[in-house]
């Protein structure tokens, strides 16, 4: 079959097959180039052209974008951390990194991108250490009144056997070190054993 131009129009001449280059409706990327058959006086396909991509890079991709093929970076299937508040984010389309970001991860919760790296927080890791430390200290006390609680009002009716005694002593001496617990050391605590 005969190969064809294009009127000033951009529609076929005649009848035949002529070369286009596909690119993706959304993105613009180069998606592969073919044969087109056009009938007479019919135009391109939607999203393809006759000017062929340039010749790209690894790490770049052609994109088609305002009338023409430009080689764009590519970090597709990369992540990317907000410098704002640290959560991960997969690039997903092709261009540059998304402004606010960097393809450094934070090493903790309490990091703070400080404009070129992430300094942490040491006060507010150290406060929220404290602040778990004291919510399991007040666990470990609400575990320890709930399973001596009968063993208590045992003790006060004057009922309770010589072992539930000796299980209710070594549980309340259990609650004194864990009251004990200086919390402001946290998170080098060493925790108590449980009375078995």
């Amino acid at each position: 079959m005969a190969k064809i131009t294009l009127d000033k129009n951009g529609q076929a001449k005649v009848a035949g097959t002529l070369m286009v280059y596909n690119f993706d409706g959304l993105t613009g990327e180069f998606t592969g180039a073919g044969d087109e058959y056009l009938p007479q006086g019919v135009g391109l396909p939607a999203n393809a052209c006759i000017t062929a991509p340039p010749q790209v890079d690894a790490g770049s991709v052609a994109v088609f974008c305002d009338g023409g093929w430009q080689a764009v970076a590519d970090h597709r299937g990369e992540t990317v951390y907000s410098i704002a508040e640290g959560t991960a984010q997969l690039i997903t389309s092709p261009g540059d990194y998304p402004a606010g970001t960097t393809t450094t991860a934070p090493e903790t919760a309490f990091d703070k991108w400080d404009g070129k790296k992430w300094v942490t927080d040491r006060d507010a890791q150290q406060a929220a250490a404290i602040k778990a430390a004291e919510s399991e200290k007040a666990a470990r006390i609400a575990e320890a009144n709930s399973i001596t609680q009968a063993w208590q009002t045992q003790l006060s009716l004057d009922i309770i056997t010589d072992a539930d005694k000796a299980s209710l002593t070594a549980w309340m001496k259990y609650v004194q070190t864990v009251q004990a617990v200086d919390t402001d050391s946290a998170p080098d605590i060493a925790w108590p054993e449980k009375p078995v």
